[in-house]
């Protein structure tokens, strides 16, 4: 039984160091350097764990690289998780109900221009934001839009409080960190009467207790404006003439490695009931013949293309036109 005992570390000594006699030294040493680039720090056992996810990941994103795509993979902060992981702390896990299937977006008459991009217009669109390990996608969308809606109108750009929504806005049929819907996000502001700066009411990334004072609320919505379910017409007139605009889509285990070009998948769901994901259109154009979007997220600036994304466009693309709105801003 003693022998036994004195066997059991041994054995599994020998079982890591030939997990690792799989990879190579370029492999290793390289996640040895994403280490350092990303101050990670593990335990032993964790150490051949997080090994073992981040080169299956890197010959993953090699794989695609080498093959005909239109946009290109890359490592990135989440590159030693799985994506099961990865959806637990970071993606929407209460199922959206994307009620709008007839909206009260009215487009005009007249030509659109090829393409815009808000962040070159002015000063409308805040610096990308990061929700750490929390589903609160949907506030950084709510946010976005409504910092950028209100810029545009009134030439002040206000950075709001996603953690006020993660907190208070559970009657809307939100959920904090597992999820909600911006449209859903913008009535809360609506009827409670205000959102603070984040500057008052400063992000956790937690569910915590609601302690919005209505004497710090600083932007304050009027009205919500959902787009026709499926209408990507209508988003493109919207972000056109109007301003930014939210949108909810499904995020499925190639997004993850996101670094440049335009995101398509054929095999994404298309329908409300699978987004899983809010983020905020601030812009649409076209290269090569392959119309997108302009999209900001809410993963920080050192993910994707300083923390954006191109995603194909004209197509619903995971969903992305199931979900869409935005808020006209009061004064």
């Amino acid at each position: 039984m003693r022998k036994s005992l004195v066997l059991i570390p041994i054995l599994l000594a020998l079982h890591s160091v030939c997990s690792q006699l799989e990879y190579s030294f370029e492999e290793i040493n390289t996640f040895k350097k994403w280490m350092i680039m990303h101050n990670k720090d593990y335990s032993t056992e964790e150490y051949t764990n997080r090994m073992h996810t981040f080169i299956q990941n890197k010959r993953k994103i090699d794989a695609h690289n080498s093959g005909e795509h239109s946009f290109q993979m890359g490592l990135n902060q989440f590159s030693d998780m799985t994506f099961s992981e990865f959806k637990e702390l970071y993606l929407m896990k209460e199922p959206q109900n994307c009620s709008a299937t007839r909206g009260n977006h009215y487009m005009k008459d007249g030509p659109l221009p090829k393409s815009i991009d808000w962040r070159k217009k002015g000063n409308y669109v805040t610096p990308v934001k990061n929700q750490g390990a929390c589903g609160s996608c949907w506030t950084f969308s709510t946010t976005g839009c409504l910092e950028s809606a209100i810029a545009i109108r009134s030439k002040h750009l206000l950075t709001l409080a996603e953690q006020q929504l993660i907190d208070c806005a559970q009657n809307f049929n939100n959920h904090g960190c597992s999820g909600g819907l911006p449209s859903q996000a913008f009535e809360y502001i609506k009827y409670n009467h205000g959102l603070e700066t984040e500057k008052d009411y400063p992000y956790e990334g937690r569910n915590a207790t609601c302690r919005f004072r209505a004497s710090k609320a600083a932007a304050f919505v009027k009205d919500v404006v959902n787009i026709t379910e499926y209408d990507e017409n209508g988003m493109v007139d919207a972000v056109a003439r109007v301003n930014p605009v939210s949108f909810a889509f499904q995020v499925t285990d190639d997004f993850l490695n996101y670094h440049i070009g335009i995101y398509s998948n054929k095999h994404c769901a298309s329908t409300p009931d699978k987004v899983n994901h809010a983020v905020l259109a601030v812009g649409y154009g076209e290269s090569n013949g392959k119309k997108y979007w302009i999209v900001k997220n809410s993963w920080g600036s050192g993910w994707g293309i300083h923390g954006y994304f191109y995603i194909e466009r004209g197509k619903n693309m995971c969903g992305l036109a199931a979900c869409a709105s935005y808020p006209i801003p009061k004064f």
